[in-house]
């Protein structure tokens, strides 16, 4: 059985070892995830509920393993790893929850005598592919509502954190799910393409959920409409954070700390873009540059800095070229520094930002964020929705109602007032909008997109046919 290796991010020493799969071992798994299916599908609201408030235990019992395979595999602070199994096990108890909320409706006919209804049930075998920076979360979030719909499952693992993955799928096993119901893949990187493109192919697959970048997310799409098998998808960010003349600015600048630089930036939804209206922004500046510059980055196995690392070089090196750009073309680095511990690269703030720089555009995921200076409100808005990305955002004011205007007139999935851009609670309709995706996860919407919605009606009289 052959192997890969995941190398430390910190030490290039191997994090992990995981198994090797290649597309000619799919047809197998999407068998057996079918096999499951059978069964699993005919088990009762209850039952499915009880399996997975025991997935949620076992994942929690799993925290050590957990902490020191993010750790290894990403390196991940140990806080970031604990923040993603309890919001992770959160998930899972949610989705049990809603078990017996999978309802249907009776809809009126204008056929006298006909009772027609609206029935949702489990659509077959789901592919859920999930990335690294959130793993236990994103992992957890592209399996547990299609199985409480009662749907099969295959977590398509990340290669850069394979054992973080896994442990989730070992966690669901202990807790009774029938045999292949769910079912995890794992590959080398350079087989990835090939392993993605036979699971979606695969027959057995009607649907497919992708967390991940938006040019992958483009190319599984694509791949998927050969089959017109539905897809969710929550792809990139460029997230803005408006801050009107009217904001409380110590709210906002702890807001905009959190949503830029929790995970070392690595979050779909981090705070990519500060707007801030001129009557406010030097002193927003001030104050934000004072509080960036008491956030050490460090060793993230050493616990004692609220930053760590970023997943690889090529991240940093890519974040340097932003900010390279943006201050040759006019913009201040207020809060930097060098990376000489490789990967472990300091929280960076860059003012007057303007639309021509890169750092504006292109989605940095990493510790950097720029301050762009609007003149009033309306341009707020404007330069918010100048971004083809639509996850999501937030606006501080003082003035509730007003706050509440400008969300509704920013173009993403997500806004909210008086709060940072980063924030997920499993019960709500999380996914975004243009370049973003399409398509939500949690609660009820999804329900909605992990189920078959059918028509069925019967009838208690004679029929009348014209013919």
């Amino acid at each position: 059985m052959a192997q890969f290796n995941r190398l430390n991010p910190i030490t290039g020493e191997v994090a992990s070892s995981a198994e090797a799969m290649q597309a000619g071992d799919i047809p197998a798994i999407a068998a057996r995830a079918q096999e499951g299916f059978a069964v699993w599908s005919k088990m009762g609201p209850n039952a499915r509920r009880a399996v997975l408030m025991k997935a949620a235990d076992a994942l929690v019992a799993k925290k050590d393993d957990f902490v020191a395979a993010m750790m290894g595999e990403i390196g991940a602070t140990a806080g970031w790893a604990m923040f993603n199994l309890m919001l992770a096990a959160g998930m899972v108890r949610e989705a049990a929850a809603i078990t017996t909320q999978i309802t249907g409706e009776v809809i009126p006919s204008d056929h006298e005598g006909t009772i027609a209804m609206a029935v949702k049930e489990p659509v077959g075998v789901l592919l859920g592919i999930a990335p690294w920076n959130a793993p236990i979360i994103l992992g957890v979030r592209a399996i547990a509502v299609p199985l409480a719909c009662g749907n099969a499952v295959i977590l398509k693992a990340s290669e850069t954190c394979p054992r973080t993955h896994a442990l989730i799928i070992e966690a669901f096993a202990e807790a009774g799910f029938p045999e292949g119901v769910v079912n995890v893949v794992t590959n080398a990187p350079e087989d990835a393409g090939a392993v993605v493109g036979a699971l979606i192919d695969a027959p057995q697959v009607k649907r497919i959920n992708f967390t991940g970048s938006t040019a992958v997310g483009k190319i599984i799409a694509k791949r998927a409409a050969e089959h017109l098998k539905p897809v969710l998808l929550e792809l990139g960010g460029k997230a803005p954070m408006l801050v009107l003349e009217d904001a409380d600015l110590d709210e906002a600048v702890k807001a905009a700390a959190f949503g830029a630089y929790m995970n070392q930036g690595q979050i779909c939804m981090s705070t990519e873009r500060i707007i801030v209206v001129e009557a406010v922004a030097d002193e927003f500046a001030a104050r934000f540059a004072a509080k960036v510059k008491s956030m050490p980055a460090g060793d993230p196995t050493a616990g004692n800095t609220p930053l760590g690392a970023v997943v690889d070089r090529k991240t940093v090196d890519h974040c340097y070229s932003l900010i390279a750009d943006a201050t040759a073309k006019g913009a201040e680095l207020l809060v930097g520094g060098d990376t000489s511990m490789n990967v472990v690269m300091p929280a960076h703030l860059v003012d007057k930002v303007t639309p021509d720089m890169k750092l504006f555009r292109d989605e940095s995921f990493g510790p950097v964020v720029g301050i762009i200076r609007a003149r009033d409100e309306a341009h707020a808005i404007e330069l918010a929705n100048d971004t083809e990305y639509g996850l999501s955002s937030a606006v501080f004011t003082r003035d509730t109602a007003r706050g509440l205007k400008v969300a509704r007139q920013i173009q993403a999935g997500i806004c909210h007032v008086n709060a940072s851009t980063v924030s997920d609670e499993p019960q709500m309709p999380f996914g975004g909008m243009k370049a973003s995706g399409y398509g939500r996860f949690g609660g009820r919407q999804g329900i909605d997109a992990f189920t078959e919605t059918r028509w069925i009606t019967f009838e208690t009289e004679p029929g009348h046919y014209p013919i």
